[in-house]
């Protein structure tokens, strides 16, 4: 059977730093770096890629390269005397990806549109690129598309600032294959909570309240 073109483009960058496909990614990473950290692209450097998140070449939609520097997050050591809980060399691990960072960028850049999706197309040993779908809510090609103009809901604005991206769903634990960290995990779980009027015991105000099956064993009046 004989295979789309978008087939082998996805085969090639499932290893995208071998072959001809790496020669090519390395001039690539040479031009990137000399820009700008985000620069609009007239076409997506992964065509299959994103066409399967939603892009459409026509009107109103827009796909902007967006740099983020790779690295930890720890700091100098200071100079200046202090004790050592104070030092602060340590830094944080950030629940957000480098993804979501890239989006909320080109969501502050360009204020009138709206981040659809985004994906990997490259990285070198200080910065990591990633290419950023953006809608314009507004254009009347998108309104006019039933497959697309859900993004111009009220309720899609800001998307991507409450985690409603592909990436900020991550972020929140709701896409995974197993059932922990879903919808549903974290319903039924705060619905037992409701149900055995029990609560956090490191929250303000806590208490633990046995269910009513315990008081009967004991012969307590509750």
């Amino acid at each position: 059977m004989a295979h789309s073109m978008y087939h082998y483009m996805a085969m090639a960058w499932k290893k995208p730093y071998e072959g001809e496909h790496g020669l090519l990614m390395k001039q690539r990473l040479v031009e990137w770096r000399r820009q700008p950290s985000i620069v609009r692209v007239e076409k997506p450097t992964r065509i299959d890629r994103a066409r399967r998140l939603g892009y459409k070449a026509k009107q109103g939609f827009v796909v902007v390269r967006v740099r983020v520097r790779k690295g930890g997050l720890r700091k100098p050591r200071p100079s200046s005397g202090r004790r050592p809980k104070r030092m602060g060399i340590y830094g944080h691990a950030p629940k957000k990806s480098l993804r979501l960072v890239a989006e909320e960028r080109a969501a502050r850049k360009y204020r009138n549109l709206e981040v659809l999706n985004s994906y990997y197309v490259g990285e070198d040993g200080l910065y990591k690129y990633y290419e950023v779908i953006l809608v314009d809510p507004h254009h009347p090609a998108i309104l006019s598309d039933p497959d697309i103009n859900w993004i111009a809901s009220p309720s899609q604005r800001g998307r991507v600032f409450r985690g409603k991206t592909s990436a900020g769903r991550k972020m929140r634990g709701l896409v995974t294959t197993r059932l922990r960290e879903t919808h549903r995990y974290k319903w039924k779980k705060k619905q037992k909570e409701r149900e055995l009027k029990k609560r956090h015991e490191a929250s303000r105000g806590a208490r633990l309240i046995a269910p009513k099956e315990v008081y009967e064993e004991l012969g307590i009046e509750k």
